[in-house]
């Protein structure tokens, strides 16, 4: 499953730099699907959703840091432990239990995003 980050988040930064997927995000920020991936132009996520990577989404929170679901991958194909929780210092970086994907569905996740891993 993807992670969240709880609204116990201190804005302390910590996590972004560590997201291999580009998929956090400082409060009240935009994000794209093209940061950090692979990504441009018209897509059809593993998942079904129609997008265009490079357009402009709204932020997911407006007070702290967030993690965009169908960008997160807990870090597999990169890392052994999502990174964000590695070094979150209060322990906000937690399971975010809607939505729940198999290791085989995440790691295909991460192979759609970055074509060349």
């Amino acid at each position: 499953m993807a992670i969240k980050i709880t609204d116990e988040c201190i804005n302390c930064g910590a996590c972004e730099p560590e997201c291999p997927n580009t998929a956090i995000y400082e409060g009240a920020d935009d994000w794209r699907y093209s940061d950090g991936t692979d990504l441009e132009g018209d897509i059809v996520l593993p998942n079904g959703k129609k997008a265009n990577a490079d357009e402009a989404q709204e932020p997911i929170d407006d007070e702290v840091y967030y993690i965009v679901a169908d960008k997160c991958t807990e870090c597999m194909g990169f890392h052994e432990e999502p990174q964000c929780a590695a070094v979150c210092p209060v322990d906000c970086c937690v399971p975010d239990e809607e939505h729940e994907e198999t290791e085989e569905e995440l790691l295909g996740k991460q192979s759609y995003m970055h074509k060349d891993s």
